[in-house]
């Protein structure tokens, strides 16, 4: 059951960061696109915005689909960690814990779903990799 478990963590993640990565690499879903974001970034102090938008974007991309695969799934979530770590600090941190108020509740759960799987690793309902 460990491995179905994994299956299911991997997965409902990896969608979340493709459809998230998405919005912002191709301004899908409703999404502000890559321009929007770069200037977003660079309001918060990310220059050149643009290299840090294609970065973020893309790492949630490729590393949201390399989770649902079970390819690098210990390399995909740490970076994917570190995003939604940058995340919650730089954008939800000064706004509480609670979700209704911008807070990083969401990003609290991000985090420990990151956390089990890079300790987890890809489990055997994988393509079957151990990084």
């Amino acid at each position: 059951m460990q491995d179905w478990a994994i299956l299911v963590l991997r997965c409902s993640l990896g969608i979340m960061f493709v459809l998230h990565g998405s919005q912002k690499v191709f301004g899908m879903f409703g999404g502000s696109g890559m321009d929007k974001f770069a200037k977003m970034l660079t309001g918060l102090g990310f220059t050149p915005g643009i290299f840090w938008a294609y970065l973020a974007g893309y790492s949630e991309l490729i590393c949201g689909a390399l989770l649902i695969l079970g390819l690098f799934t210990r390399l995909s979530a740490g970076i994917l960690l570190i995003v939604i770590l940058v995340a919650a600090i730089t954008v939800h941190l000064k706004n509480g814990f609670f979700m209704m108020q911008g807070g990083f509740e969401y990003n609290f759960i991000i985090i420990a779903i990151c956390v089990a799987l890079i300790l987890l690793g890809p489990g055997k309902i994988s393509l079957g990799d151990k990084f």
